[in-house]
């Protein structure tokens, strides 16, 4: 970055085409809806695409730009579909944020079944690896891009219960630091969020069980859960100009629970 920024132009997302997945609800919802905010087109995300017509519906409400778009990012086929989608549609993809996940088993680690231990690595690895290779070439297209990867702490520390989820995120960290220094050349910015605890259906199993809440509170220095909306400025900072020089990075925002 040659010149000084303005605050606003720090953040400016306009002209921006941002493919958000998980998005029909919880973190990936708030994510869609800042990135939106902040002038970028946004492509809403998710299995289901009534819920991804809702938050687009209320982007649009709110004078943003969006469209929905169904993805289960654990089926190679249709991860082809909506990147089929949005270079012809659009031509060019300039933020790409892997934010769905699937987390279908609670509970000890040598009693995971195969079909959640499958399940798990064909959304969490496989899904986010795939995702991420179709951007880059898409990106790589237009001069670069940014990619954001939501892990979580627990990639750092694996959770309670949540053994195999964890062993995916700590594959998304590092799977985030491959892709950063292969194309950190090429203009592709590729950053990880590691959410804390957050309030979300997502993790209802742990919001709602007031003895895991003990247990993981007790950590978290600032003693309470996140909410969505607190996930989404720090996407916002990955994806923009402010982290023009930042890459390969893995930003906590957990309320101090990594550092407790």
């Amino acid at each position: 970055m040659s010149a000084s920024l303005s605050p606003q132009a720090l953040f400016d997302l306009s002209g921006k085409i941002a493919l958000v997945t998980g998005a029909s609800r919880g973190i990936g919802e708030s994510i869609a809806k800042t990135l939106a905010a902040a002038g970028a087109s946004v492509i809403v995300s998710s299995r289901k695409i009534d819920g991804c017509e809702r938050v687009a519906a209320e982007i649009r409400a709110a004078g943003g730009k969006a469209e929905a778009f169904a993805c289960h990012i654990g089926e190679m086929e249709q991860i082809d579909t909506v990147f089929a989608h949005i270079e012809q549609t659009y031509g060019r993809l300039d933020i790409l944020v892997n934010n769905a996940a699937a987390n279908p088993y609670f509970g000890p680690i040598a009693d995971t079944d195969l079909g959640a231990f499958q399940k798990t690595l064909d959304v969490n690895i496989r899904g986010y690896f795939f995702m991420s290779a179709r951007g880059v070439k898409l990106m790589l297209k237009n001069g670069g891009g940014a990619i954001v990867n939501t892990a979580s702490v627990n990639g750092v520390i694996p959770g309670p219960y949540q053994g195999i989820y964890s062993i995916t995120k700590a594959a998304v960290i590092s799977m985030t630091q491959a892709f950063a220094k292969e194309h950190a050349k090429d203009g592709i910015r590729v950053n990880a969020l590691l959410p804390g605890i957050t309030d979300t259906k997502f993790a209802s199993a742990l919001v709602h069980n007031p003895q895991m809440m003990k247990l993981m509170g007790s950590h978290v220095p600032m003693d309470r859960v996140a909410h969505p909306n607190e996930m989404a400025g720090a996407v916002l900072y990955l994806v923009s100009p402010a982290a023009s020089y930042t890459t390969g990075v893995s930003l906590n925002v957990d309320g101090g629970y990594l550092t407790a």
